[in-house]
This record gives C-alpha cells, structure tokens and sequence, in this order.
C-alpha cells in the first residue's frame, strides 16, 4: 500500500487516513512503553512479550507498521496491530482486558466518521475557534484518543469539534430549592429566563442523552426550556463550550470515557474548585500570562455530578491588544494559518515561544506553590499580527495540584511531565519537522537555565525525563489521575 498523506485533501480514502491518524498514537505508545530497540537497527523494535520484531517508517507520528515472519517482513493494519498490542499487552503483564481493544477500534472509526464529516463542513473562521477544532489525530500518545464511548456515531458526531460543529444550548428550569451553588454563577442568569421558583442550569445537549432524568422531570424539579438563541462551539475539550457572543466557557458533565477519564465534573473536584482556582489566580497577578479562572459552579442536589456546570472566563479581558489566542495543541497537530508553518525565523519564534510558555509555569511553582497542568489542551498561546507568542492563558483548575497537598518531588515530576514531555517536546517537534535544520532544545536548555530552582540543575543533567504511560494505565484499567511514569531519553541533557 503507498504511504497515507495525512494532509491529503477530503476526496481521498478516508478508511486509509482513518488507519493512518489511528495507527502513529498507537504505535507511539508501544515503542515508548513496552517495545525495545533492537541493536543494530534502525525503526526495529523486539515486543518481549511475544518476542517479535516490528518496523516502522517514520520517528515522531511511527507510520506502516511491519512484522518479521518467516525471513521477511509483512505490513500490518490497524485491525492487526490492535491485536498484535493486545496479545503483547497479555504476555506482557500478565493481564487481560477486553474494553481496550474495543476502544481502540471505537478510535479509529471516530476518525473515519470525523473525515467524512469535515469535508462536508465550514470549518469556523475565527482562527482561535479553528485550533481548538483541528485535533484529528488527538492526544499523539493515546492508545485510543478519539474513542467516544463506543455509543452510535449518530449519537455524538452533531458535537464533535473535528467535525467543526456547533449547536445552541439546551436549557433547564432547575427547581430553586434543589439549586447547589459555588462562586460566582452570574452567567448563567444571562443565557435565558426561568420562571418564578426555577433557577435556569443550561446543559449539553449530549450530556442530556446520557442520563436519565425523566423522574425529575415528572415530579417537576426540572423542567425544559428550549435552547440559547446563540450557538456555542465546542472546544478540544469537547465537554466545554465557547460562546464567543457572550465571550464565556462553560464545562459540563458527560457520561462518557474520552482518552483515560469517564469526563464528569466529579463532586471532590467541584468541592475543592474554589481552592485551586483562588491559588491559580494568585499566581497570574503580574506579568503578561493570565489564568482563565473557574470562577464558580451550578448543579442540583439530585444530580450532583451529572448536571454540574462550571463557568469559566472569556478570552477577551485576558487578552494583550491585537493578540490571537491559539490552542498549543492545535499548533502541534496543525491547522490553516497556523504560524508554524508561516515564520520565517524558526528559531527567533522558538525563543519567544519559550519566553511566553516557561516563565509563568515555573514562577507559578516555584514561588506560589501551583502545579499547573501545563500540557498542551491547557495551554493558548497567544501570538500578534506576525504570528508571534506575547503571552500564554492556562486553564483548568481541576488539573491544578497544590504544594504541600502532594509533595515537591511529586508536584515536580507532574509539571516537568505536562511542560517538557507532553507539551514543549511536541511543539519542537513540530517546528523541528517543518524547519529541519533547527535543533529546539538548546533554546529550551537556556530558557530552563534563567529560572533559579533547585530542581533544574538535575532536570538538564538527567539521563530521564517522566512519561506517562497511557497504554498500561488503560491495559490496567486504572484511574486516569492515577498517573504512572516510565523513563525517556532527555534531549536536554543532550545538548
């Protein structure tokens, strides 16, 4: 089979790119957490538990995967490799799971219906609302990030952001006595008007058809109120929708397994909110970084986590004068415009990127004791008119870890995941296969180097960096936040 373009234009196979975007996450979860070079080759790993050897093109998005059988080497699909990762994973752990594979498969038909679905669409003209909606491939080292819970496609396509969509709010008259309430859920009163006696809880219109509420709909301590008459879109996230009208987020509640998480508002989260967000805040007051602050939270008392939702900041009192906001995930994956693929000084950007992203993460741990979880669906980056980053918004208090609620070393090793390996290791990479003559991370050394901590000298000699081990976690079936780590090469000690 000839080599899949991933940018190829709608009118190609989709069943082919479908395979392709859902093979390279899967296959960068093998090679990091379980496959083992082999000497001597290049792209050649042994699988220990099978004891079989695999090849692949490619080193940061792995592509065509190969098996050695029989003096020669034969090419796999995904439906093979999703076998060959299950029986390794067996012999490998000992364990068995059958809800993985499962998902992994739910992953890659994802995709295909999102192809399908996108060439029909208008993707959104605002460029920030275009990269948060341009993660086709999704979390780069996910065994299955695009799986949505294995429900009909009919089911959960009309909110999908790769598919460019966007949709009203559904609103709910919530009986008052039933109301429970945190921090400051003003905007919520502005999405429509409740009648006397009923406070107004608007909800996602998926997160309606996952659970059932006809009894509080029967004995009236909800009842329907139509839709907003203004669309939101929803984000990377896709339980958290932007009105870009009313310049306002809002997280919900859905029953449904995205990447390692069923993704509810859980009710220890919500409990706990005010106190990571007020840290997190406290921590922005100065400098150009701003934090887009979970400022309070709505649900009923019946329905504690399923009807929960958070209000979040807007973008535009956040915001330098001129600058766009852009998802740093959609600047690793790609989108149109995107200023990766516009700079002409690759390593005059990189730089800034650092200045922007950096500072304010490490200040944020080092001298307010937050842990933020800096990865890139968390981050925006900001650029002005040349393309430019002059500033970084962080979001997400449930992320937050605070100093000494976990311990420094724990805190650290979360952050130097989510900043390093998740976040800037991707952007350079990134950058690095648009302009290949740039080496990123001498300009992430120095940038690491200006912040007096006591754990950088260690973070640029180490042997290791921490990466997360999404595909045992998952083989395991342990809880997302349950996070586990396994040693990387660190480039920084390379350079």
């Amino acid at each position: 089979m000839d080599r899949v373009d991933l940018t190829t234009p709608p009118a190609a196979d989709d069943a082919a790119r479908a395979d392709a975007h859902a093979v390279a996450p899967l296959l960068n979860c093998l090679l990091r957490e379980v496959a083992r070079p082999e000497p001597g080759e290049r792209s050649v790993y042994r699988l220990p538990g099978t004891g079989r050897l695999l090849r692949v093109r490619g080193e940061r998005r792995p592509a065509e995967p190969e098996l050695r059988a029989d003096g020669a080497w034969h090419r796999i699909g995904h439906p093979e490799l999703v076998k060959l990762v299950a029986e390794e994973l067996r012999r490998h752990t000992g364990l068995s799971n059958h809800e993985l594979p499962a998902e992994m498969i739910d992953s890659r038909d994802a995709v295909a219906a999102l192809l399908t679905a996108r060439a029909r669409a208008t993707p959104p003209a605002d460029p920030y609302l275009l990269s948060e909606q341009s993660l086709i491939t999704g979390h780069p080292h996910h065994p299955a990030p695009k799986a949505r819970g294995g429900g009909p496609v009919a089911g959960w396509l009309p909110y999908a952001p790769e598919a460019h969509a966007r949709f009203p709010l559904a609103l709910l008259g919530l009986r008052a006595d039933t109301v429970v309430e945190e921090g400051d859920t003003s905007a919520l009163d502005t999405l429509g008007e409740a009648p006397p006696g009923y406070r107004l809880l608007p909800a996602h219109p998926w997160q309606l058809d996952l659970v059932d509420l006809e009894p509080a709909f029967a004995d009236g301590r909800l009842i329907r109120l139509g839709t907003t008459c203004f669309d939101t879109w929803p984000t990377a996230a896709i339980r958290t929708l932007y009105a870009p009208e009313r310049d306002l987020f809002l997280k919900f509640s859905l029953d449904v397994r995205i990447t390692n998480d069923i993704r509810r508002l859980w009710r220890h989260d919500l409990l706990r909110l005010r106190r990571t967000d007020a840290a997190a805040g406290r921590a922005f007051t100065a400098g150009p970084a701003a934090w887009l602050s979970d400022r309070g939270y709505r649900t009923a008392d019946f329905a504690f986590e399923e009807l929960a939702v958070l209000v979040r900041d807007g973008l535009h009192d956040r915001l330098l004068p001129g600058a766009t906001p852009l998802l740093a995930a959609g600047l690793m994956e790609g989108f149109a415009g995107s200023p990766l693929d516009g700079t002409a000084d690759p390593a005059a950007w990189w730089e800034a990127y650092l200045r922007t992203v950096v500072p304010p993460a490490l200040t944020a741990f080092a001298d307010h004791g937050v842990v933020l979880e800096a990865h890139l669906q968390n981050t925006l980056v900001a650029v002005d008119a040349d393309g430019t980053p002059v500033q970084a918004l962080f979001r997400d208090a449930e992320g937050v870890k605070l100093l000494p609620e976990v311990a420094r070393a724990e805190g650290w090793e979360r952050l130097v995941y989510c900043l390093v390996v998740n976040h800037l290791s991707e952007i350079a990479g990134a950058l690095a296969e648009r302009h290949p003559t740039l080496d990123p991370w001498p300009a992430v050394r120095h940038e690491l180097s200006r912040h007096d901590l006591p754990e950088i000298p260690d973070l640029l000699s180490a042997p290791t960096l921490p990466g997360k081990t999404n595909l045992l976690l998952r083989w395991a079936g342990a809880d997302g936040a349950a996070a586990r780590y396994l040693p990387l090469p660190n480039p920084l000690a390379r350079t």
